[in-house]
């Protein structure tokens, strides 16, 4: 398993649109995070707003894969009505099939997970894994996030709504 010494979140920018765009036409990566015209505008918007992090994830200096964690009023009212406001939407995919299933993901997740309570002000962060998708759901779990109910999203269909509340101090 890997140790968050070993992955680690740098800024993503403009500069690594190819990068990322070459990772989200990959049939694999498709399945995981959804259609390329869907997740290349989600991207794009990532990038774009100064409410985001957007991260390129790097695994012993490399990069293996994409996270952003947005303000979810981003999205617009494409989102469930029971969505707290303040509430930060987080996605992220490993590129590299010899980086999946050694913990990286889960250690991005965490990573990007804590950097949004450390530097926003929000509520919670929030992630829609399609009910397909069970290693995600499982991913999720492991870090924190608790199942709200299933909601349907307009690209991937039946998605778990999922929800981890800031810490308490």
């Amino acid at each position: 398993m890997a140790s968050n010494a070993e992955v680690s979140l740098r800024p993503a920018s403009r500069s690594d649109w190819d990068l990322i765009c070459g990772w989200l036409v990959r049939d694999d990566t498709q399945e995981w995070w959804g259609p390329v015209s869907a997740t290349e505008t989600e991207v794009n918007m990532a990038l774009r707003t100064e409410h985001g992090l957007c991260r390129i994830i790097e695994a012993g200096g490399a990069p293996v894969g994409y996270a952003h964690a947005v303000d979810a009023t981003i999205w617009g009212d494409d989102l469930p009505q029971d969505l707290a406001p303040g509430t930060w939407d987080l996605d992220l995919f490993i590129a590299s099939e010899d980086h999946r299933g050694k913990g990286v993901g889960q250690a991005a997740l965490s990573l990007l997970k804590d950097e949004v309570f450390a530097t926003t002000l929000a509520v919670a962060v929030c992630v829609f894994p399609s009910i397909r998708n069970e290693r995600a759901v499982r991913a999720y779990e492991k870090a924190g996030f608790q199942w709200q109910r299933i909601w349907n999203d307009p690209y991937m269909g039946p998605s778990w709504f999922m929800i981890a509340k800031r810490p308490q101090r």
